[in-house]
C-alpha cells in the first residue's frame, strides 16, 4: 500500500498554531516561569526549585516515586533538577529500606532558603493575580485544573 502523504498547507499550520492546546499552555507556563524566575532571581533559586522545595517541605520525608506524581513530572526529570538542590544542600536524596525507594527530604538549609525565598515569590504571585484580576485568575485556576484532571484521564 503506496499512501502518499499530504504536507499541511500554511493556513492549517496557522490554526494549529493559534488553537493548539499543549502549545498555548506551554507558552503561557514558560511566560509566568520567566516572571517567577526574575523576581526570584536575587534568592539564587529559580521557580522550579522554588516548586520543588515546597512540594518537599509538603510531604516531609517522600518517596521521589511519591514526589514525583505530586508534581506531575517524570522520574528522569524530577532526578534532574533535584541534584543541584542537593550539591546545594538544600535537600538530601537517601536510599530507603529498599534500594530502588529513595527518600527526599528537605535540609535546614532548604528550609532557610524557603523562607528567604517565600517574599520574593509572593511579589511574583501578585504580580500575577493583579494583572490577571481575582475574578480571571479563580476562573484560570479552575481551568488548570479541569485541564489536569482531562489529560490525566485519557
Amino acid at each position: 500500500m503506496n499512501e502518499q502523504i499530504l504536507q499541511p498547507n500554511a493556513a492549517q499550520l496557522a490554526e494549529i498554531e493559534a488553537t493548539c492546546a499543549c502549545s498555548n499552555v506551554r507558552k503561557a507556563a514558560r511566560t509566568v516561569t520567566q516572571l517567577f524566575d526574575e523576581v526570584l532571581q536575587p534568592t539564587g533559586l529559580r521557580s522550579t526549585q522554588f516548586t520543588l522545595l515546597v512540594a518537599v517541605a509538603l510531604l516531609g520525608e517522600a518517596p521521589v516515586m511519591q514526589l514525583s506524581r505530586a508534581l506531575v513530572m517524570d522520574r528522569t526529570t524530577l532526578a534532574r533538577n533535584l541534584k543541584p538542590l542537593e550539591s546545594l544542600g538544600l535537600l538530601t536524596v537517601e536510599a530507603g529500606t529498599d534500594r530502588r525507594r529513595h527518600l527526599v527530604r528537605l535540609t535546614e538549609g532548604g528550609r532557610q532558603a524557603l523562607a528567604r525565598a517565600l517574599p520574593y515569590w509572593e511579589q511574583a504571585q501578585h504580580q500575577v493575580v493583579t494583572r490577571l484580576g481575582q475574578e480571571q485568575w479563580h476562573a484560570l485556576r479552575a481551568s488548570l485544573k479541569a485541564t489536569m484532571t482531562l489529560a490525566q484521564s485519557v
